[in-house]
């Protein structure tokens, strides 16, 4: 069984504000951009669930289309627009309006699991997928196609994350424990490679704050953050996790405030010394 917990963070420390249970394991969970009570999670049984912190225990909506494992759920950035994206291990990408009980469209191409969707921050209608077929991909909504294939990794990508600062900028973590740089404009060569990680990356951030700033964990039980237009990118390694590092966020209120989890069972939000300090 899975379980969605709201936490508030306040001088005291985190405590649970909500907390909702599904019958399936929970994999990934995007805030509403237009309603600060609205969430989407997405499960283990092909579900997506819509649910209100505000109100009923159980989700306001169900959106039962995927045939397996729904590892990744985003909710749209640009104004004018509120679409949700949801990736899963059946190989597919499908595209949601939350008022609208069933998928808009499914995007195929994907060759095996995918296990990241990302909105772009700056171009509607935009969003990236990371896949266990060693590939980036950039899909136009409007298309309904696939825009660009980046063979990314030798190895299955689990993350992948937008620049903040510049649309044509995003990054990948993969299994072979490194960070690529992709400039859209021209994806022969990453533009970056961030190589310190020794187990697999599972998730990528792209700081809000910082335009080369970012920050990626992994089953190495690290969280490290890097500057990649530094000779030395790599900022601050935290340790602090006794098991595989698996989820990871950035606030976008606080340019220092760093929220992470781990198979631990532990969530930690916590000022890395690097973030503190001036750029």
């Amino acid at each position: 069984c899975g379980t969605l917990l709201i936490l508030d963070h306040n001088e005291s420390g985190l405590r649970i504000f909500r907390s909702f249970d599904w019958t399936d394991a929970l994999f990934d969970v995007t805030w509403s951009e237009n309603n600060e009570h609205v969430l989407v999670t997405c499960s283990g049984d092909g579900s997506l669930q819509l649910w209100d912190t505000a109100g009923a225990a159980g989700p306001l909506q169900v959106y039962k289309e995927h045939t397996q494992e729904v590892y990744s759920v985003d909710w749209s950035q640009t104004r004018g627009e509120q679409l949700v994206v949801s990736g899963s291990w059946d190989q597919t990408v499908k595209l949601w309006d939350p008022t609208v009980g069933r998928s808009l469209c499914t995007f195929k191409g994907h060759e095996s699991i995918i296990y990241s969707t990302i909105w772009s921050p700056h171009i509607p209608g935009c969003f990236a997928s990371a896949s266990g077929d060693q590939t980036l991909r950039i899909w136009d909504v409007k298309t309904t196609g696939v825009r660009i294939v980046v063979p990314a990794h030798q190895a299955e990508i689990l993350s992948c994350d937008w620049c903040k600062y510049n649309e044509n900028l995003l990054v990948t973590g993969a299994v072979d424990c490194s960070l690529r740089g992709w400039d859209l404009r021209n994806v022969r060569q990453p533009v970056f490679e961030l190589l310190g990680h020794t187990y697999a990356i599972r998730r990528v951030k792209f700081s809000p704050f910082y335009a080369s700033v970012l920050a990626s964990c992994s089953y190495d039980f690290t969280v490290r953050f890097w500057n990649f237009s530094k000779p030395n990118p790599l900022l601050e390694t935290v340790e602090h996790h006794t098991e595989f590092t698996c989820g990871l966020d950035l606030s976008l209120q606080s340019p220092t405030q760093v929220a992470d989890c781990a198979w631990d069972e532990t969530i930690k939000i916590y000022d890395p010394v690097c973030l503190t300090m001036p750029a």
